[in-house]
């Protein structure tokens, strides 16, 4: 058993292996504060943090962050662990030299665990950079300012001994954010919801009135009988922050200890007992104010939070001076895209070419549901307006573009119904059986299809290179249109006497195509010219019989009067050659014969 005593102790060095293998996933690598926001070497504009994200991201509850700002060296680290429960070691860094020890935003790795009305919400701390350090920007302390307000579920305002007229001025860019993103109307989740702002004096030691009412007489507005600018612009931020009344609250903490550099070095039991109680008390108000940060009616996991603060920091930063329109513009640029994308996909069911007055329809509805939408979900409320600029000239960019499109397809169809029609009219022209029918038949086809298939903006235009077109191929069909049924009912006749003499010898046949040959041979030259004949009642008589014959809704010669003809001419060719020599059926019809009455064989003279 000796020789084996090793065996527990290599297990035990595997564990260890193991457990100090696991890096990032040890509980006790998250205890300790992580940089989330950091300032650039000049301390005008921020920029992230990866190491800090990356503790947030990892949180899947809906989180709740509760943020500390106030001027330097204010006490704001050290209250932080005071509400952690942290020693200064362990916790937040807590300098005591007079430069600010805290650079940009910080964050405790490790989130508290809450149930707030029945839901499991990781509330996590955040530590801000005090103002009016030495070597920054009022620019830069705004950014921090911003960030926090609107990151925050719940905003400590941390202020020494008593509140001054600078720390009003202070929280106007605060309240010009909470004019834009929360003063929405009350039942609509579509803002961020505010954050509670809680007024917290530290060492304070004034007596008489209590620390709300120092609150609310330092927000009451002041006399400004001189006109003084700066005086009415402090008393609009007096009254901007009702917007915030409902959310805000007051507290005091009194000095801890009268040596305030070894604060870090005691315990509870050195710290002054009435400091011990209000910080226990201070305690539990926070954790009845703090709630999970809602962003459009929904809150936000670690993910999303961190996406938040993207969004966030991007719009801070986009200026040189960061305002709250920037901030609109950021937060709404989504929701632009998402209004954008339905006004396409409504114009896109459109299918082009259509009327011009269907197309403007169209567009007047998809504008007024994308604008509803926007209204439903757009951050701000002043500032929005330039959103709302922005969305109209990006629809009218788009609707611009549809109309092209729409012109584009529209005489592209138009174009091709055209060359369509002229094409048949051409067919027309040179029909082999001239029919004024078929040709009024094909012209009416052709003018319907043109009016029925031809739509959108150019139709106009080719409406009346439509009728142009038709009114010039009718007026050339028309000049053509006697000539050729004169030469063609000639030549009719005088096919029809060899078929009747020679083919059929049917007599009767033989003598009307000859007087109708004669008919117009002879009228032509006695009256000079063909034309008159198209005048006379007998001509239109003839002209009547012949589209009769020629073209009918049933049959159409000019396709099938060669096979016709053919077939005919095949038959009787056959009839005369051969049956005939079959004993041949008596003939109803007066036909040409070589036998007389007197039953001789005598052959005809003629």
């Amino acid at each position: 058993m000796r020789s084996r005593w090793w065996v527990p102790l290599i297990w035990g060095l595997a564990f260890g292996c193991i457990f100090l293998g696991s890096g990032a996933s040890d509980p006790e690598e998250a205890e300790r504060a992580f940089p989330i926001v950091e300032p650039d070497p000049d301390h005008t504009k921020l920029h992230l943090a990866r190491e800090g994200l990356e503790a947030i991201r990892r949180i899947k509850n809906p989180i709740a962050a509760v943020a500390v700002i106030g001027p330097y060296r204010s006490g704001k680290s050290f209250l932080l662990n005071q509400l952690l429960s942290l020693s200064c070691d362990k916790g937040f860094g807590v300098g005591h030299m007079r430069d600010t020890k805290t650079k940009g935003i910080w964050v405790w790795g490790t989130p508290v665990e809450m149930v707030l009305d029945g839901t499991k919400v990781s509330v996590v701390y955040l530590d801000t950079e005090g103002f009016e350090s030495v070597g920054k920007s009022n620019v830069y302390d705004d950014r921090i300012f911003a960030l926090a307000t609107v990151l925050s579920s719940v905003l400590i305002y941390n202020l020494p001994e008593t509140i001054r007229e600078a720390d009003i001025s202070r929280l106007s860019f605060a309240v010009e954010i909470a004019e834009e993103f929360y003063g929405r109307v009350k039942g609509q989740d579509n803002a961020f919801e505010p954050a509670k702002l809680l007024w917290l004096i530290q060492r304070d030691f004034l007596q008489g009135k209590s620390v709300q009412e120092m609150v609310n007489e330092a927000l009451q507005r002041v006399p400004n009988r001189n006109g003084d600018k700066y005086i009415d612009q402090v008393n609009q931020i007096r009254d901007s922050l009702a917007i915030m009344g409902d959310n805000s609250t007051a507290f005091s903490l009194p000095q801890p200890h009268l040596q305030r550099t070894k604060l870090c070095d005691m315990k509870d039991s050195e710290l002054d007992p009435l400091y011990v109680d209000k910080r226990e008390q201070l305690k539990k108000l926070v954790a009845s104010i703090t709630h999970p940060k809602i962003v459009q009616g929904k809150t936000l996991n670690g993910e999303e939070f961190v996406t938040f603060l993207e969004q966030i920091l991007e719009a801070l930063n986009k200026g040189e001076i960061p305002s709250t329109g920037s901030l609109v513009e950021i937060f709404n640029k989504v929701i632009l895209e998402r209004c954008l994308k339905v006004y396409n996909e409504r114009m896109g069911s459109l299918g082009l070419p259509v009327p011009e007055n269907k197309l403007q329809l169209v567009h007047d509805e998809s504008k007024i549901e994308v604008r509803k939408l926007f209204d439903e979900q757009h951050f701000g409320r002043h500032h929005a307006a330039q959103s709302i600029l922005k969305l109209e000239e990006e629809i009218q960019k788009v609707y611009r573009n549809f109309l092209l499109a729409n012109e584009y397809q529209s005489s592209k169809l138009c174009e091709a119904r055209y060359t369509q029609c002229e094409d048949k009219m051409d067919q027309l022209q040179v029909l082999r059986l001239p029919s004024m029918a078929k040709f009024n038949a094909g012209f009416l086809q052709c003018n319907q299809s043109f009016e029925k298939e031809c739509v959108g903006p150019s139709k106009e235009a080719y409406e009346r290179r439509m009728t142009k077109m038709l009114a010039k191929s009718r007026a050339l069909f028309i000049k053509d249109y006697n000539n050729r049924l004169f030469n063609w009912l000639v030549t009719f006749a005088l096919v029809m006497v060899v078929v009747g003499r020679f083919i059929i010898k049917f007599f009767l046949l033989e003598i009307g195509a000859w007087v109708m040959f004669i008919f117009l041979e002879t009228y032509t030259r006695m009256f000079w010219s063909a034309e008159s004949l198209y005048y006379n009642p007998a001509w239109h008589i003839i002209v009547a019989t012949w589209e009769t014959i020629v073209y009918s809704p049933l049959l159409d010669l000019d396709r099938w009067a060669f096979p016709i003809g053919a077939l005919l001419l095949v038959s009787l060719l056959y009839w005369r050659c051969y049956g005939r020599r079959k004993g041949g059926s008596r003939s109803l019809l007066p036909l040409y014969t070589n036998t007389y009455k007197s039953g001789s064989n005598r052959p005809r003279s003629d």
